[in-house]
């Protein structure tokens, strides 16, 4: 199924993500050492063991990535043009193996390109939730979306 176009898109539009996606110790260690971070926190059990955490936590970047694209398929498959930017990044409380997690999205804002007439930019609200409904990321992110129509478009 495609993704939205920028008309399609309301503000204060709320999509709760029917993807989830449990985590793993592989899925952590495999990110973090791909991602050329060597933070005991995440590869290093005996240390992490000694914190207060008591267990490694899961790479927050990972979360990010997960969140975002378990939310691809409601709002943006095959009609976006591409990200522009991410604020607000927040990770509230840790994930961690064995963890679920599922997306939702709000629309805070849309406007017509002032330069790409055939394009808008959309502003997602997306977060994160964890098995037990407790929010474990969320961000902003601006994507240049699509025109359904670009008819009349010089």
């Amino acid at each position: 199924m495609p993704g939205l176009y920028f008309e399609d898109f309301e503000v204060d539009r709320r999509f709760r993500h029917e993807l989830t996606r449990t985590v793993t110790e592989a899925d952590n260690t495999m990110f973090s050492l791909m991602s050329m971070n060597p933070q005991p926190l995440h590869i290093d059990a005996a240390f992490s063991e000694s914190t207060e955490w008591g267990q490694r936590l899961f790479n927050s970047l990972f979360t990010l990535a997960i969140m975002i694209g378990m939310t691809v398929q409601d709002t943006t498959l095959g009609t976006t043009i591409g990200n522009l930017g991410m604020s607000d990044v927040r990770f509230p409380n840790p994930v961690f193996h064995g963890d679920t997690l599922r997306a939702e999205t709000r629309i805070v804002s849309k406007r017509a390109s002032k330069s790409r007439p055939e394009a808008g930019l959309v502003e997602f609200e997306h977060s994160c939730f964890n098995q037990h409904g407790t929010v474990v990321a969320s961000c902003r992110r601006m994507g240049l979306m699509r025109k359904r129509s670009t008819e009349g478009v010089a």
